[in-house]
């Protein structure tokens, strides 16, 4: 039940070990997804390897520890059916969909603030997990209420859609977050039409 497959292991022990350098003090501002054309003193601005590795660096431990135990909760099951490959392919593809959703909403909003965390994947990994296991039932720390799994993944996207229009909890990328549910939707979609 504890046991956790390589690709999700491997995750879980890499977003550990930057934040830990993160703690250490060490620079690792160029490595956060810095929105197109923001360039100042303060920023380094956007490079295209921040599409990926921005979601490897977190804000606080809570940040890191909540995406790490979704990762582990879903992403275990998901990487069991998939296959290690299938699944980091389809994790890293919700990272870059959730970080060219930000940018997009970045540059609508005029916004200047990078962006960090995992998040973005963890999101479309939920989706997956929603997806394939629709009815199994996830127990909420809080409030702890039993339910299906679709029903889960259903609520935290419209709470993420209202939450990203209204601009409540601005300080969180509700964009990304869809933006990852939506590149792992496509996949999966066109993943299917593939096979066939």
């Amino acid at each position: 039940m504890f046991s956790v497959p390589p690709g999700t292991r491997a995750l879980l022990f890499i977003n550990a070990a930057v934040f830990l350098l993160q703690l250490s003090g060490m620079d690792l501002a160029a490595f956060a997804l810095w929105p197109l054309g923001a360039s100042s003193p303060d920023s380094p601005g956007f490079a295209p390897w921040q599409l990926l590795s921005y979601s490897f660096l977190h804000g606080s431990p809570l940040h890191l520890a909540s995406n790490m135990f979704a990762l582990w909760m879903f992403g275990s099951d998901v990487e069991r059916v998939w296959g290690r490959n299938r699944f980091l392919t389809y994790y890293f593809t919700c990272v870059l969909s959730a970080a060219i959703a930000q940018l997009l909403v970045g540059w609508w909003t005029g916004s200047g603030a990078p962006t960090i965390g995992a998040s973005g994947g963890v999101f479309g990994v939920l989706l997956a997990f929603g997806m394939m296991f629709p009815h199994r039932t996830i127990l909420l720390i809080f409030p702890p209420i039993p339910m299906p799994a679709w029903l889960l993944v259903t609520l935290y996207g419209a709470f993420e859609l209202y939450a990203g229009v209204t601009g409540a909890m601005g300080d969180v990328a509700h964009f990304a977050h869809l933006g990852g549910m939506l590149g792992g939707y496509l996949m999966i979609r066109y993943g299917r039409r593939w096979r066939r």
